[in-house]
């Protein structure tokens, strides 16, 4: 990755934080005045936000590293650990917020909190979807499958502060319940997103490949020149980048030249087609097809 990617992708992440951080203050100080267990729940929940964009920036820092003896692969799956890590302090404070929220209902709540943390809420979701729709934006400039993620989860937020909105608004006709019911949802959402981080995190360090993706490499490859066929082809993620290796079968009366120039016509589809700049060919004769022949 140049450094004009990593430049624009921890400026999205930097945005993230920046935001998160003056919406979880303002949630949770006026959650507490307000008495709204749902707009503190969701103060909370961009607490774990700030986690999880802390981790995109470190992860992005250490995948800049250069290749080394223990790393020759270099540093780029380093995203992937810290989303791991992010993934199980998010949970235990969403388990924490479902918990505190629940034990709320059974309290037998006769009063509704005040309608100022409706409209807190309210502003802090429209802030967040312009964060979403800037992240969302540089996420398919950048093709960067982190910042796709925050931009998916600012606008999970978006959705969430909606939600407490609801509970809150809702509490004033008579349902005060309504207002810790929200504050379990944000808690069930919390912990519904940290496993899906956690899911998708651990997909890809075991070398998990999405198979759709695989049979579309595969008839690119194909079409090229010289290919009779496409023999065995598998892919990784380093980080946001995609390997790949493939195995291709060709006239075995070509000579180790021609093999050549037909492994380099890969490599450049690959890369011009699908962005793909590590694709690792191996040629071998087609005997079938001389054998026909």
């Amino acid at each position: 990755m140049d450094q004009d990617y990593y430049k624009l992708a921890q400026k999205g992440a930097w945005i993230s934080i920046i935001t998160y951080v003056f919406l979880s203050m303002c949630k949770l100080t006026i959650g507490s005045i307000a008495h709204s267990a749902a707009l503190r729940a969701d103060g909370f929940n961009n607490l774990t936000d700030i986690i999880s964009s802390v981790a995109v920036l470190i992860g992005l820092k250490i995948s800049q590293k250069p290749r080394d003896d223990d790393h020759p692969y270099g540093h780029s799956r380093a995203e992937n650990i810290s989303s791991l890590l992010a993934s199980f302090i998010m949970m235990i404070i969403g388990l924490q917020v479902f918990v505190s929220a629940w034990q709320s209902i059974f309290q037998q709540r006769t009063e509704s909190p005040d309608l100022l943390a409706a409209w807190v809420g309210l502003t802090c979701a429209f802030i967040m979807v312009a964060v979403f729709f800037y992240n969302n934006s540089l996420a398919k400039q950048l093709k960067s499958q982190s910042l796709n993620a925050v931009a998916k989860d600012n606008f999970s937020d978006a959705i969430v502060s909606i939600g407490a909105v609801v509970g809150i608004v809702g509490s004033q006709f008579g349902m005060p319940w309504l207002d810790p019911v929200a504050a379990v949802l944000v808690g069930v959402i919390i912990c519904k997103t940290a496993f899906d981080i956690f899911k998708e995190a651990t997909h890809l360090l075991t070398d998990g490949f999405n198979q759709e993706e695989l049979t579309k490499y595969e008839e690119t490859i194909t079409e090229i020149e010289g290919v009779n066929a496409v023999k065995d082809l598998k892919g990784r993620m380093q980080g946001n980048h995609v390997m790949l290796e493939v195995t291709v079968m060709v006239d075995p009366h070509l000579n180790v030249v021609k093999s050549h120039e037909i492994a380099d016509h890969i490599e450049e589809t690959m890369n011009e087609d699908h962005k793909i700049n590590m694709t690792l060919v191996h040629i071998e004769p087609d005997m079938e097809k001389k054998k026909r022949g």
